[in-house]
């Protein structure tokens, strides 16, 4: 006997109405949208519909959607050169300069590797400063409740960011690359007691070899991109969850669009019996229709043009401006100077700069910079939204004036990193000499 359907049977559409496939982009009704994002994964990710002025260039400046950009086309580029490079101390350099002067297209490809993975840096750092600015770390009213906690994981990400371009700096087993990491892993030997046991820990014993190499490569290859990934898609959906965008107070935006003294209302009248029983949500939750748009084609539009500018943006950078290759790494042979990463010099500068002694007592330079300072600023950064006592309704502005003195105090630790950047990067010379840029370099061998 054929069992019995419990299943409602499908309503016809109504006339010049397309029945529904899969989802609605374009839902008639919130119970529609609600259908939508129950049934399909996708929309519980990527929302159907979005808040008007968030989608303007200048709001956000699509940092995010760059830096996703800039993520994925290091996963297609890592993809090729994975399969080409040879994890050994032996055979890595040699393999590099295969993909560099033998693969058809190798040194493109390698290029935009490299040049996406300092580019990401880039924009990811922007897009925190541009979440700082704007107070976004924080909740609107009427808005979700987690942006605190989406703003530490992007504070993670970050980290996390770092570290796979580190990883990743070894991999062409060069000079350069040999003693950048030389340098960076040398300031986590500073931390006491347990300073010794973390270096060995991240190189796998007591001198970069074999088992750095491995370690770095499975790091940048897989764990740090899997972590990263993982991230990124709760990060994407922790936004979606608070409603999108951070953005100014919803019930300021009303106001402004109406007349004095009228207040915007939603009734629930299926809760009602009798007439002014039903409960109603105030203007603070309801959003105008004039200021929401369909996620398609608004917000799928510009995505996507962020998206492939960024692809061409690299692709002409890749194509002007080549990958370094230095002589085979050379434990034997020390550059003078030997400097770590560009985005690491600041750290490197201040450990030079802050070896503190008093009396007999010395506070060792590479502990207190490379350890200490940078990890009050990470401390910091992650519990500023806790500490930030500013009105709710101004989330989503740029620089308010209630954020005056936080915003510059923000902007003044930016500055001071890239300066020190700078400095490290174009004005220290042979021995961490500084040098101005119209004075000459000793000549001496070994200099980079």
């Amino acid at each position: 006997m054929k069992a019995l359907s419990t299943r409602a049977p499908q309503q016809p559409a109504a006339p010049g109405v397309r029945p529904r496939r899969f989802w609605s982009f374009r839902p008639q009704s919130d119970r529609d949208a609600g259908d939508a994002v129950v049934s399909n994964l996708l929309l519980h990710w990527f929302p159907s519909n979005v808040y008007k002025p968030s989608l303007a260039w200048t709001y956000s400046f699509w940092l995010g959607t760059a830096s996703a950009a800039l993520f994925l086309l290091l996963i297609l580029s890592g993809l090729p050169l994975m399969f080409l490079y040879i994890p050994s101390v032996e055979r890595a350099y040699q393999s590099v300069k295969d993909i560099e002067y033998v693969v058809t297209f190798g040194w493109w490809i390698r290029a935009v590797h490299r040049i996406a993975a300092h580019l990401m840096i880039v924009t990811v750092v922007l897009h925190l400063a541009r979440v700082f600015y704007t107070g976004a770390y924080k909740n609107g009213v009427g808005q979700g409740q987690q942006r605190e906690w989406n703003w530490v994981i992007g504070v993670v990400m970050l980290l996390l960011t770092l570290f796979l371009s580190f990883t990743g700096y070894l991999l062409p087993w060069d000079q350069l690359a040999y003693w950048a990491v030389t340098v960076g892993t040398n300031i986590a030997s500073s931390v006491p007691f347990i300073g010794p046991t973390i270096r060995e820990l991240l190189i796998g014993g007591r001198a970069i070899e074999q088992a750095t190499l491995i370690r770095f490569y499975v790091l940048h290859i897989i764990v740090l991109p899997g972590a990263l990934g993982g991230l990124f898609a709760y990060h994407m959906w922790r936004i979606r969850k608070d409603g999108g965008l951070a953005r100014a107070d919803t019930a300021a935006v009303l106001a402004e669009k109406r007349p004095t003294g009228v207040t915007a209302s939603k009734t629930y009248t299926l809760l009602g019996v009798a007439s002014g029983t039903a409960p109603t949500v105030t203007a603070t939750s309801v959003e105008a229709p004039d200021l929401t748009v369909n996620a398609v084609p608004d917000l799928t539009r510009r995505a996507l043009i962020v998206i492939l500018g960024t692809f061409a943006l690299i692709s002409i950078l890749a194509s002007a401006i080549p990958s370094p290759l230095e002589e085979p790494a050379n434990a034997l042979v020390t550059p003078n100077p030997a400097k770590a990463p560009w985005y690491f010099l600041w750290l490197q500068e201040i450990v030079t700069d802050t070896t503190i002694r008093i009396g007999s007592f010395t506070i060792n330079g590479a502990f207190l910079g490379g350890v200490i300072l940078p990890g009050a600023l990470i401390g910091l950064l992650t519990v500023w939204p806790w500490m930030d006592r500013t009105p709710r309704s101004v989330t989503g502005f740029w620089f308010a004036k209630s954020r005056r003195t936080q915003n510059l105090v923000f902007t003044l630790l930016l500055l001071l990193i890239i300066a020190f950047t700078i400095v490290g990067l174009f004005l220290r010379g042979p021995y961490w000499h500084f040098y101005w840029p119209w004075e000459a370099w000793p000549n001496i061998p070994g200099r980079i």
